[in-house]
């Protein structure tokens, strides 16, 4: 069971984790549940991780923390990071998603 980050993802998440005022150990991916869809993802950075209940990954340096629970959801996901016209934000690649709603923030499987 993998993750994975594109190059872009990779150095905007070190750009951010960089500009914090506190050390953290890495970068935490959770499926929660939410959104009208069923499932939302929620990213932020995180001071611990626990080698019993988390898988961590790590890119070039950088630590990915994601829970047991919310890698049965993400098995084989791509975190991309885009800047268009309509934006700029993180966006998932998962292929294990067999809908969303229609703004794009939840989804189910």
């Amino acid at each position: 069971m993998s993750i994975t980050l594109t190059k872009k993802a990779e150095e905007k998440v070190k750009e951010i984790l960089s500009e914090q005022p506190e050390n953290y150990a890495g970068l935490r991916i959770q499926v929660v549940g939410g959104g009208c869809s069923g499932f939302q993802y929620r990213m932020g950075f995180d001071k611990n991780f626990n080698d019993q209940a988390d898988n961590v990954f790590e890119f070039e340096g950088l630590k990915v923390f994601v829970d047991k629970t919310s890698l049965m959801y993400m098995d084989g996901a791509e975190v991309d990071y885009v800047d268009g016209l309509h934006g700029a934000g993180f966006k998932f690649n998962n292929p294990n998603v067999s809908g969303t709603c229609g703004c794009g923030s939840s989804f189910n499987v």
